[in-house]
């Protein structure tokens, strides 16, 4: 296998078209000998610190599960368990870390501090989901649609409702990868520019588009991929009434599915707020791969690691 060596993995931004279809390929190699009962220990030996600061299902499965099936340790320091920027700064709690640990797993609500960390850190840091970002989620919506479709260029994905941590690393990675990306929300809710402006540079050079509309229509027809999330997170709850009111036209329901290429796929990063952003119909409905992608995150995550400490 190719080597990443090293590289930290903040932002999908920071990779170049060639290097993230090296990790998907590579996810896809390291899936394929996991369904054969195939666990080479590729990372015999290495030791991966999860870190976080607020609870988690698949960031902490997905990652803990990989790196054991890798051959690997996994440390698992649960919220408030280290001190993080309290009692310690972080640039020093870096540093510590980098003396026992191969690699760092941070999912953590401040993207600036989980920058100090990296920048500070003599080993490999890996984004988990920050505020403002998810890219390791990005990845494993990747592979789910290259699984489903094959070929990637010329893909329509649309993303319905806010503008949350996965859409705004889901539209990186199709920009780069030559897809078409829309987001479909009420305006106020529109895609934040600097994000905006990261993706229509990424399209010039990879011949995707990026569309921003209020118009259903326009998201859906000819789409391959409809992706929503939830409509509101920890620290929106005052908003909860107007987001409601806003999105309530996005919800992904049947009708939407229905006015979509013939075999659309439907994507949602979880955890859902069934019956809100979208229906159980859809949910559990033959065009859901939101299983399979749950899935994924593991073997992405897998193929992450093997690179970057190989």
């Amino acid at each position: 296998m190719h080597s990443l060596s090293g590289r930290d993995f903040l932002d999908i931004d920071a990779f170049t078209r060639e290097e993230l279809l090296l990790i998907l390929d590579t996810a896809r190699q390291l899936k394929l000998e996991t369904r054969r009962g195939y666990f080479p220990r590729y990372l015999e030996n290495k030791a991966l610190g999860l870190l976080f600061d607020q609870p988690s299902t698949r960031t902490r499965i997905s990652f803990e599960l990989g790196m054991q099936q890798l051959g690997g340790y996994a440390l698992y320091l649960k919220p408030g368990e280290i001190h993080l920027g309290k009692k310690e700064s972080i640039p020093d709690t870096a540093r510590v870390l980098s003396r026992y640990l191969d690699a760092i797993m941070i999912r953590w609500n401040d993207y600036a501090e989980m920058k100090e960390l990296a920048e500070a850190a003599e080993v490999p840091v890996i984004n988990g989901m920050t505020e403002v970002n998810h890219p390791c989620q990005a990845l494993a919506d990747v592979l789910t649609i290259m699984e489903r479709f094959g070929a990637l260029e010329g893909l329509k994905v649309a993303f319905f409702g806010d503008r949350t941590q996965p859409a705004n690393s889901l539209g990186a990675l199709c920009s780069k990868l030559g897809m078409t990306f829309v987001h479909c929300a009420p305006s106020r809710y529109a895609i934040d520019p600097q994000w905006a402006g990261i993706f229509r540079r990424n399209c010039e050079r990879s011949g995707g588009a990026f569309i921003q509309t209020e118009d259903i229509t326009e998201a859906t027809e000819g789409t391959h991929v409809v992706y929503t999330d939830v409509w509101w997170w920890i620290g929106q709850e005052g908003e909860e009434a107007e987001r409601r009111r806003a999105f309530a036209p996005y919800q992904v329901n049947e009708a939407l599915i229905g006015s979509c290429d013939r075999n659309v796929i439907f994507e949602h990063c979880l955890p859902a707020s069934r019956g809100l952003e979208v229906t159980d119909g859809v949910m559990d409905g033959p065009h859901s791969v939101i299983f399979d992608q749950a899935e994924n995150r593991m073997h992405t995550e897998k193929a992450l690691l093997v690179l970057l400490l190989s």
